[in-house]
């Protein structure tokens, strides 16, 4: 996970700037005088503004961030004002949730939206806000989005590479049949289930669950993808709550300390995120215990509380996925698939162009692109290489399409690499080369033909002895990976975008 490759350090850049952002939202709560409770929202609110907001326009980040407060207040209002009604507020709660995850069908802006109202939601709940603190929450939400905003768009800008969306594109549906729409009926299910089985565990912390089976609906589409994702959560929380017991409850909410670790959970929570969501959960579960000592009620029994919620979170949403409209992840591989590979053409023919002389061709966007859609190919892909697969033929398949796309993601960084150096020259075979990439890529990604027969990939006619030029040698590579994708992705057996 550490080792992942993080082109242009985009990863790493990030990270660091969120730590900035949540703390100056901090301090500023703190500086104005608020409450703790009002600085801890702050702080979530600018962990959220720098997490989720993932527009492909710096206008448009701007924008969506804006618009913020406006899903945000009304869901804080709602929350503090349904704090003595269990019954209204929990209704409340599930309208949101079917909100949030339906607003994902407007692409960045409306994830962004949704997910911003629901965890406003979730942290009235976390910190038992009652309406005579609204004033103040209204404001640490105020001040934490205008220091988010002013680290991440004056002080630090980092160009924004264009995000996969939740869905991918070219799944067809209306209706119930949109995916987008399943999923919103699957989410309020699962919450429904995870609210009602952890009021029965706890009256006072059962928002966990439902916090829970929310996040495990984030950025999945299919029920294979949902269910390694509910595995991961819950294996990222009980390794958290095993480091929460051994660093948490020993500081006793000291401070100095616990703001020092909070903001390493940050930088962890941000940098692990596309890699592992594993380690991201195990960041998000060390944090959350750490905000429980500053509230001075952290216990070992709390830890495992929070544990036994999660289980029932990740078990509603399994439930909800298998036996509620369940969308299978054979188009969504395909189409995820289908994507990089055209990332890769993307980013060859920029190379090539910037080889040539054309000062505006840049394959690096297109390079960092690939490396963000070949993390969402793991997780559509993740099913059916996980350990407990029975399907060993798919499990087979689906290893060799994700080795081969990551040695495809290895030469474009390498070509991109070799077209970014001024010194480097044209040559003309890559012309050629980048020709036959484009032919690969196009009979990978091409339909059935209509007398019956796929097209395939031939392998590269450059021999391997005379791509002695960086390019060349590289482009190379990318003919060899994308012709022997050819047999995993076309064999007549079934494929590894077949649905276990």
């Amino acid at each position: 996970m550490f080792v992942a490759p993080d082109p242009g350090r985009t990863r790493l850049r990030n990270s660091a700037r969120a730590v900035i952002g949540v703390a100056a939202a901090v301090a500023l709560a703190e500086l104005c005088g608020l409450s703790l409770t009002a600085s801890i929202t702050g702080g979530l609110a600018a962990l959220l503004a720098l997490f989720t907001v993932l527009d492909p326009k710096v206008s448009a980040q701007r924008l969506t961030t804006a618009l913020l407060p406006v899903a945000g207040f009304p869901v804080l209002a709602l929350a503090t004002g349904l704090h003595t009604l269990p019954v209204a507020r929990d209704a409340a709660f599930l309208a949101v949730v079917l909100a949030g995850v339906y607003a994902r069908r407007w692409g960045p802006r409306g994830h962004a939206l949704g997910v911003f109202g629901f965890m406003m939601f979730f942290v009235t709940q976390f910190l038992h806000a009652v309406p005579a603190q609204l004033p103040e929450l209204f404001a640490a939400v105020g001040l934490a989005l205008l220091a988010a905003g002013a680290v991440r768009f004056v002080l630090w800008p980092i160009e924004r590479r264009t995000p996969p969306p939740p869905v991918p594109p070219g799944l067809p549906g209306t209706g119930l049949a949109r995916p987008t729409t399943r999923q919103a009926f699957q989410a309020t299910a699962a919450c429904a289930f995870a609210l009602v089985i952890g009021q029965y565990l706890s009256q006072d912390r059962w928002y966990w669950a439902v916090g829970t089976t929310w996040w495990i609906f984030v950025n999945t589409t299919s029920r294979g993808e949902t269910l390694v994702r509910g595995f991961r959560r819950v294996l990222g929380t009980v390794v958290g709550i095993a480091a929460g017991l051994l660093i948490a409850v020993p500081l006793h909410g000291a401070p100095l300390p616990t703001a020092v670790l909070v903001a390493v959970c940050v930088f962890g929570i941000f940098y692990t995120a596309a890699p592992s969501y594993s380690w991201m959960m195990f960041f998000v579960t060390v944090m959350a215990g750490l905000l429980y000592g500053l509230l001075g009620v952290l216990h070992p029994g709390l830890l495992l509380l929070r544990f036994q919620e999660t289980a029932i979170g990740a078990l509603g949403a399994a439930l909800a996925v298998v036996l509620i409209l369940p969308v299978t992840t054979h188009a969504v591989n395909s189409a995820w698939i289908q994507r990089a590979l055209r990332s890769v053409h993307a980013a060859t023919a920029e190379a090539t162009a910037r080889l040539a002389g054309s000062p505006t061709a840049d394959p690096a966007p297109h390079a960092a692109e690939l490396e963000v859609l070949l993390a969402r190919v793991r997780m559509a892909l993740a099913p059916l290489v996980h350990p407990l697969s029975p399907f060993r033929g798919r499990k087979e398949r689906a290893g060799q399409v994700i080795a081969l796309l990551d040695d495809c993601a290895r030469e474009v960084r390498g070509l991109a690499a070799v077209a970014a150096d001024p010194d480097a020259s044209h040559d003309a075979r890559l012309a050629a080369a980048c020709w036959r990439v484009e032919a690969a890529v196009e009979a990978l990604t091409a339909a059935e033909e209509k007398d019956g027969h796929r097209h395939t990939a031939e392998p590269g006619t450059v021999p391997l002895a005379t791509a002695t030029e960086p390019a060349l040698a590289h482009l190379y590579g990318l003919e060899q990976a994308l012709a022997e994708l050819a047999g995993p992705l076309r064999s007549s057996r079934p494929s590894p975008l077949v649905d276990a």
